[in-house]
């Protein structure tokens, strides 16, 4: 199949956690923002679309509160994926700007906006401050089944490669594991790669996606050299990187963590109505609020003893 006929499709998961960014800001001596992170990852959607005019890209802020699409977002739709270039799209631009490509620039400028106005409308009172990750897993693969079926009606020798990279900031929340694990799994049997490129705390759960789905795991080790480690390793797609020296493999530890400490168990307690996995047994499970019936041995009752009767 010439490359022609490949839609190469890109999903750039952004999270955009407020609570981790800000504390970030105040702790690094470079201050490495929000805003240089978004930057990057602008950066490497451009370079992803002037690589082949058949890539489509899709961007995702994962934040507290919801995710959303940052591109395409409200003024695109998802036929805008497949236009020719920018001729035949639709989207308010002032006009072309002197040494910029006037598509690219409308794409920077929808998710400068997005971003602005989720950040915008973030409530720091609500109770919520983990990152949904597992919902912004789940729109990328919904956005994956409908970006398909367009491609089918356009063309139906095109074939579709998708692969979503996830640039991860916060913690994991292990609220979230039986969510994440399934969003996993449907990525595995819809052959859509997941990359990581983690900022801060490793993350077990994207050790697993990475390893299941076969793509790569990579933590930064200097923040504010992110823009390079995006374009040197999760630029180039599946086919190219067998002829790349890219990081080698870690190891995964599939062992799961329990939603009371968090800590990683070998053996412990599944609840067996939604599968929550704790450390040391609990009459009431803390996730569904479920009580356990605990079945007790049955009580033996005394035997009575005969009185032998003398004659």
């Amino acid at each position: 199949m010439s490359a022609e006929d490949e839609l190469s499709l890109l999903v750039i998961i952004v999270d955009t956690n407020p609570i981790w960014w800000g504390k970030k800001a105040q702790g690094e001596a470079e201050q490495f923002t929000l805003s240089k992170c978004i930057d990057a990852a602008m950066v490497l959607g451009n370079s992803h679309l002037f690589m082949n005019r058949t890539n489509r890209l899709a961007v995702i802020a994962s934040h507290t509160q919801e995710s959303r699409f940052l591109y395409p977002g409200k003024r695109w739709a998802v036929a805008d994926l497949f236009g020719d270039g920018g001729t035949s799209m639709e989207y308010n631009c002032s006009g072309s700007k002197d040494g910029k490509y006037e598509l690219l620039t409308a794409i920077n400028d929808a998710i400068a906006e997005e971003i602005k106005d989720l950040m915008t409308k973030t409530d720091m009172r609500g109770e919520q401050t983990e990152t949904l990750l597992a919902g912004s897993l789940a729109k990328a693969l919904c956005s994956n089944v409908d970006i398909n079926k367009m491609s089918k009606e356009l063309k139906a020798n095109q074939e579709m490669k998708s692969r979503i990279l996830v640039i991860k900031a916060a913690e994991d929340s292990a609220l979230q594991y039986m969510n994440f694990m399934n969003v996993i799994f449907a990525a595995q049997k819809q052959s859509v790669l997941i990359d990581a490129c983690v900022l801060d705390s490793d993350s077990g759960l994207l050790q697993q996606a990475c390893d299941i789905t076969g793509g790569i795991y990579l933590k930064v080790p200097h923040m504010p050299s992110l823009l390079q480690y995006l374009l040197w390793v999760f630029l180039p797609d599946q086919e190219l990187r067998s002829q790349l020296v890219l990081p080698p493999p870690i190891h995964v530890d599939y062992r799961a963590a329990c939603f009371c400490h968090r800590n990683l168990i070998e053996i412990g307690y599944v609840c067996s109505v939604c599968l929550s996995i704790f450390c040391n047994f609990s009459p009431i499970c803390s996730t569904c609020e479920t009580a356990f019936k605990i079945s007790l041995p049955p009580v033996m009752k005394a035997k009575k003893k005969k009185l032998k009767l003398s004659a």
